[in-house]
């Protein structure tokens, strides 16, 4: 039997909107270079791992001001966020929009 794989798709989805909004947000984005230790010319290249995307939905979660006005500026849920995080660092893959 095949395993579904929509929840690690949807992981996928949240982390390339979590980078897309911290790299359009003046504030943030320094911050995260800053903490990442990562250059901006790296992103890029970086982003293709699932550990740097997981931990772009870290940095958000780590500032519930930053994680709340990602989740109403790109309509995620933060528990999604959270299950997203986790999905991408190898742990059990969860529905991320059960209630």
């Amino acid at each position: 039997m095949q395993k579904n794989k929509k929840p690690i798709q949807d992981a996928d989805s949240i982390a390339i909107d979590g980078l897309l909004f911290v790299a359009g947000d003046d504030e943030l984005l320094p911050r995260f270079l800053a903490l990442t230790g990562i250059q901006a010319e790296q992103i890029r290249e970086a982003a293709k791992e699932r550990g740097f995307m997981a931990g772009v939905l870290q940095f958000l979660l780590a500032h519930e001001p930053s994680l709340l006005k990602f989740c109403e500026h790109s309509g995620h849920a933060p528990e999604s966020v959270d299950i997203a995080a986790s999905s991408l660092l190898g742990g059990e893959e969860r529905n991320l929009y059960s209630t």
